[in-house]
């Protein structure tokens, strides 16, 4: 089992983890669409040969963000990163990826 955890404006949070739901990530036994997000705030500064989604180029952008938590199964962890690359809005998706062991 993984943890997949990101970050991501608040207008695409719903769209974004509903993306991953839909292949089965936030699964925990029989409950599924599982998560714990909390907002926060982001801050990057797009540099020369980006495309920002957000924000202009050598600018400091400060913007409310939310980190969302998911498990997800070890069959499903790269599709998982996938997806979320690909439901995302930005350019360069920040997010980790966290083993995990039941003990």
């Amino acid at each position: 089992m993984y943890k997949l955890s990101f970050f991501v404006p608040q207008e695409q949070l719903e769209t974004v983890k509903q993306a991953l739901f839909d292949v089965g990530v936030g699964k925990i036994g029989n409950y599924d669409s599982c998560c714990w997000q909390t907002l926060g705030e982001g801050q990057f500064r797009p540099l020369a040969g980006s495309d920002p989604h957000i924000g202009a180029l050598d600018t400091v952008e400060r913007l409310p963000e939310w980190k969302v938590e998911m498990v997800c199964s070890d069959q499903l962890i790269r599709l998982a990163v996938e997806t979320l690359k690909h439901a995302h809005p930005y350019e360069e998706v920040a997010y980790d990826v966290w083993q995990l062991s039941d003990i």
